[in-house]
């Protein structure tokens, strides 16, 4: 392998600064055609990111694909931005994939002796002050510090945009959340505090350093952290998601924890640091047994520095995951094949796809490679109605102690399971999580009960919907809301006479009490596993806000229980009631069916009325017409008196 001097990497920079003064960098390439022999591969990975993006409901996808020093093929799928398509020029926030980049700049300047990945990160920060022992550089890039997740300021929920100082100063008296190399605690916070090193040592913006020494002398011209116009012309439109259906454009602010998360970059640029990196090429600014210890497991946990590590059918394997607001990225390497894969899709936490993606690239060429028979991807179909109505109901692992339900909707099956609530669809006979964040846990429909893959019996203990929920327990309704900003809503919510958070949109943990007011998130995993929720009271004793792993959480404030929405109108109801009697509604024509209109309770005298706008008690205040009557064409009528028989067998009603 090639290796890397300091004189050499200095020269490097230099001369990409030099360039980057007298030219405008270049644009990447719209598309790479693979070569010939490769088309069938390709062929088959396509028709595979088609299917996905189609029952994921995925805008756009680019992916790039690298055989040793060479991308053979990148390319784009569906609209970058309405009426654009995506391609390999595309640029996407490509999340936390950005922390390779930091610790590489770190890993430069610890070979050159300036810095040293086992001292006190306090001999570069001497105010760095969060509880315990000050964590080394090794510790905090392979997440082994045991500091907090998030930041308290810059954090991932923080439109602001801080500064790196700010962020990095509020993790002062900040706990401990586990003892140094006790466990893994994936933490923003410490990568953020790396990156600020990198700022106070080499007495430059950190967003300016890592373009000069890595990003530029990598060739990876379209790259950066700190976005230009020409980044924005190009950037991707992104969409947020949440269980209740609902969807919006993804937030653009930048992160105050720059170097953990706020890269923006092509498919093409990571497809040239794999490349890279399978040279331990001197444009990394390392050598390669500098390189090689980044890529072996740090205190025998799933990271090296910086990289995730594992393997994928029995080759090692290297990458990393990215999720920033509406982008999910995987950066995958076969390290000894020196085959790599990288894809990022538009949908937030939609990560589950981009992994599948490239898992799948690299098991076709791999099999390319060998000449053996290209595999076949893993996919479904859509469940069918019936079958996921049969499926529906309460069931209970061996031992009774952990149960999931299965519930049909109009929009699908569901399961919710663990932390999260998945789609199910069907391979066959088999109910199959297949979902934009989930894939797996496959079911097959046993009698009354369903069983897992390796032959488990799970037992259905009820149907769904079942017995009517008993009211939140007194001690818990305080603390039930909805906290935090619009562009990520923190829910606490009562279920079985336990407290959960719904946070990030997609986690739902259940919290245990530690004390008044204050809850712990589950020790077992999860994003924010041993760290807690306090809510905070005013004067009154009211909860005002909830403090989830040191990130305070503002209570939405919207009507009191019990109350109505109002607004006050621009012009008095008197003055708009006239015109609104005047008005007539567009005349339609079709074949239309003949009226039969009768009154709801007629059919079903057990349905109760609240018309409010027959009174008051309405969002306007006022009278909108004189007399509660709901009426309903015949047919519709008597579908709604059925639906509130079978609900009345729940002892629920309409």
């Amino acid at each position: 392998m090639l290796r890397s001097s300091r004189p050499k990497t200095r020269l490097l920079i230099l001369l990409a600064l030099a360039l980057a003064a007298c030219s405008s960098p270049p644009e990447p390439p719209a598309s790479i055609l693979p070569p010939a022999a490769l088309e069938p591969v390709i062929e088959k990975l396509s028709a595979f990111v088609e299917h996905e993006m189609e029952s994921k409901r995925l805008d756009a996808l680019s992916i790039a694909l690298v055989d040793d020093q060479q991308t053979v093929w990148a390319a784009g799928f569906g609209e970058a931005r309405p009426g654009v398509p995506a391609d390999a020029a595309t640029i996407y926030r490509v999340g936390s994939v950005s922390k390779l980049f930091t610790d590489l700049a770190v890993m430069q300047l610890v070979e050159r002796g300036t810095l040293s990945l086992d001292e006190p990160v306090t001999t570069y920060l001497p105010d760095f002050a969060p509880e315990g022992p000050p964590p080394t550089l090794r510790q905090l890039t392979s997440h082994q510090a045991g500091i907090v997740r998030e930041p308290p300021v810059g954090h991932y929920f923080d439109p602001t945009a801080p500064t790196l100082a700010q962020t990095v100063a509020s993790l002062n008296g900040t706990p401990r959340i586990y003892p140094p190399e006790t466990r893994t605690k994936y933490s923003n916070a410490g990568i953020a505090t790396v990156g600020y090193v990198l700022e106070v040592t080499q007495a430059t913006p950190f967003e300016d350093y890592v373009q000069q020494a890595v990003l530029e002398p990598l060739g990876m011209q379209a790259s950066s952290f700190k976005p230009t116009a020409g980044t924005r012309a190009r950037l991707a439109h992104a969409t947020m998601w949440s269980y209740d259906g609902r969807e919006f454009p993804a937030p653009t602010f930048e992160l105050g924890m720059s170097p953990a998360g706020s890269m923006y970059a092509p498919v093409t640029d990571l497809a040239r640091f794999m490349s890279a990196v399978f040279a331990a090429d001197a444009a990394l600014g390392i050598a390669d047994s500098t390189l090689q210890e980044m890529l072996s497991p740090q205190f025998g946990q799933q990271f090296g520095i910086g990289f995730s590590l594992g393997d994928l059918d029995d080759h090692p394997y290297a990458g990393h995951g990215g999720a920033i607001y509406g982008f999910a990225t995987q950066f995958g390497m076969l390290t000894e094949a020196r085959l790599g894969a990288a894809a990022v899709t538009t949908t937030d936490v939609a990560n589950t796809v981009t992994r599948r993606v490239t898992d799948y690239a690299l098991r076709l060429m791999i099999a390319h490679r060998n000449g053996d028979p290209l595999p076949e991807p893993d996919q479904t179909e859509p469940l069918d109605p019936t079958a996921a109505e049969a499926a529906e109901g309460v069931y209970a692992f061996p031992g009774g102690d952990r149960t999931f339900s299965i519930v049909s909707r109009p929009t699908g099956a569901f399961i919710e399971i663990g932390r999260e609530r998945y789609l199910l669809r069907a391979k066959g006979d088999t109910l199959v999580i297949d979902d934009r964040h989930g894939y797996g846990a496959y079911l097959l429909p046993s009698e009354n009960d369903l069983m897992a893959r390796d032959g488990t019996l799970l037992k259905r203990i009820n149907l769904w919907p079942g017995p009517m929920p008993t009211p939140s327990p007194p001690n818990l309704r305080d603390f039930v809301g909805e906290y935090g900003w619009d562009h990520n809503i923190l829910l606490i919510y009562e279920a079985a006479s336990r407290l959960h958070a719904l946070i990030e949109w997609t986690e739902m943990d259940p919290l245990t009490p530690a004390g008044p007011d204050a809850f712990d998130f589950p020790a077992d995993g999860g994003l924010y596993h041993g760290e807690q929720v306090v809510f905070d009271r005013d004067a009154d004793g009211n909860v005002n806000a909830a403090v989830a792993a040191g990130v305070r959480f503002e209570k939405r404030r919207g009507p009191e229980a019990g109350d109505t929405y109002t607004i006050d109108p621009v012009r008095p109801v008197e003055e708009l009631r006239p015109e609104a009697l005047a008005a007539s509604p567009p005349e339609e024509t079709g074949d239309f069916l003949a009226p039969d209109l009768v009154e709801l309770q007629d059919v079903e005298p057990g349905i109760r009325y609240d018309i409010r706008y027959a009174g008051t008690n309405n969002f306007m205040q006022a009278v909108f017409y004189e007399s509660s009557h709901a009426f309903m064409q015949r047919p519709a009528a008597e579908a709604v008196a059925r639906v509130h028989r079978k609900l009345a067998s729940f002892g629920y009603g309409l």
